[in-house]
């Protein structure tokens, strides 16, 4: 069901808001059941950045079941959200911008998209030094002299950024092909990898019997909270945009069930991956190694070497264009609907890539943990938290979708601005990111999406409330006169 009203479809085509990327998805166009939600999240979750976080666990001195109970939990708890976001995307088949139309106002749900986008840039830029680093490693097992020059990885890395570019401008389509071997290829390195550890550890016993660095429940509580919080946002930014995806559902149903049995498992199997590994790698070299790709360049076998690359590589590449290029495309087209279409979106995406630095962002477990993962939390769940408020609670999922398309419309607020939501945004990122600065409240980053959330929600629904009064109040007045 939806509230479109096909009389004013010339009127929004015309829009300076509208364009075929960011128009609601046809009935032809739902095709997506519960297999294909279910195969999104394998694929999205199998990935070497699931590894690293979940590595990063056992390097910040979590034991193995200290981990896996910590990313069970984290991806539990953002399961909520994002089926809670999918809901207006399925039943209305708007993504994710368009969305945040209805709660921002039609110019000011820039914000929230440019938000989303940044942090989208970011992980591209993750992924594509991970693949650099793939790269740089593949050549040195094949000339070993590669080794001692200075710029090695870097000359990879924008190697590999150039090829995500090629593919962005040939058009997400080529590489639908492959989509479907991403998962499988890196659930075969991971498994390569867990065979090693079995052999080189001296079988599963000592891996899991490496102890917890936490002598104490007020010691581990200090690693838990923003361990936590860091699981919870690796999945934030999906939770915002899955409206970009759930647009093609065929049914609720299908998709809340297709997402709810994969997410928390897929996420949590092949993190035990990760994490029995690292655990090996304390027992075999006497230090955690978080990052498979550093892993691979101690092997000896040059033939084990160069396949594990070659499928990292593939792998990479499919669901860094996937994961971290769908959404920002339709965030930065969102910005200028009439010049600046998916591909633009998508190069933009890629410049933006190299801008915000990823070295520095994957410089160790800390940076990763408690900077990038935290940092952002902050910002997007208040983002989650007004546009949540606003569907179920202020708008009770009626969306006039035509409107959303329109200004002068019923999400035009003032001048296009919903100047209450970025309020309650400020408010809650603000007080999340206030435990930065002042040490005694430091709780309060350390729980930066919980807060933020929270906060945003609560001051969004008061102000919403308190406008609503004296309009309500108004209108009965008008009437009775």
């Amino acid at each position: 069901m939806t509230t479109s009203r096909e009389s004013l479809r010339p009127r929004i085509e015309s829009s300076p808001l509208y364009n075929p990327d960011l128009a609601p998805a046809s009935r032809e166009r739902r095709h997506w059941g519960t297999y294909n939600y279910a195969a999104l999240w394998i694929s999205m979750s199998v990935n070497i950045l699931t590894y690293m976080l979940a590595a990063s666990l056992i390097q910040g001195g979590m034991n193995w079941k200290q981990a896996v109970a910590t990313v069970f939990l984290g991806n539990t708890i953002v399961l909520i959200p994002m089926l809670l976001n999918s809901h207006p995307g399925a039943r209305y088949g708007i993504p994710f911008p368009v969305l945040a139309r209805a709660s921002f106002g039609v110019l000011g749900a820039n914000v929230a998209a440019v938000l989303r986008a940044l942090v989208a840039c970011g992980w591209f830029g993750i992924q594509t030094w991970i693949g650099g680093e793939a790269v740089s490693t593949l050549i040195a097992t094949l000339v070993p002299a590669w080794r001692n020059f200075p710029y090695s990885t870097a000359i990879c890395f924008l190697v590999f950024w150039l090829i995500n570019l090629a593919v962005i401008l040939k058009g997400v389509e080529y590489i639908r092909i492959l989509q479907g071997l991403s998962a499988p290829v890196l659930l075969a390195v991971g498994l390569l990898l867990l065979a090693w550890a079995y052999r080189s550890a001296g079988g599963f016993g000592p891996m899991l019997a490496a102890p917890s660095r936490f002598t104490n429940f007020p010691d581990f509580l200090k690693f838990l909270i923003p361990a936590l919080n860091a699981t919870v946002g690796f999945w934030a930014t999906v939770s915002l945009n899955i409206p970009d995806f759930t647009r093609f559902a065929r049914s609720q149903r299908q998709q809340m069930i297709g997402q709810a049995v994969a997410l928390p498992t897929t996420m949590t199997l092949y993190s035990l991956i990760g994490i029995l590994v690292t655990s090996a790698t304390v027992v075999i070299y006497g230090t955690a190694i978080w990052d498979p790709v550093q892993l691979l360049s101690r092997f000896h076998s040059p033939v084990a070497v160069v396949i594990s690359l070659l499928a990292i590589l593939l792998a990479t590449l499919n669901v860094n264009i996937g994961a971290n290029v769908v959404s920002p495309a339709n965030d930065f087209s969102n910005l200028w609907p009439r010049k600046i279409s998916f591909r633009t979106g998508g190069v933009i995406t890629c410049f933006m890539g190299i801008a915000m630095m990823p070295w520095k962002l994957l410089g160790n477990y800390k940076t990763m943990i408690f900077g990038w993962l935290g940092g952002y939390a902050a910002f997007l769940g208040p983002v989650a938290g007004i546009m949540i408020c606003d569907y179920f609670v202020i708008r009770r999922r009626v969306l006039l979708v035509d409107d959303l398309y329109l200004r002068n419309g019923a999400y035009e607020y003032s001048r296009g601005f919903n100047w209450l939501a970025l309020l309650a945004l400020a408010m809650g990122a603000g007080t999340a990111l206030v435990g930065l600065v002042v040490p005694p409240l430091r709780t309060l980053y350390d729980y930066s999406w919980f807060v933020g959330f929270a906060v945003s929600f609560a001051v969004y629904y008061a102000l919403m409330a308190y406008q609503r009064e004296p309009e309500t109040a108004a209108s009965e007045a008008s009437s009775e006169t």
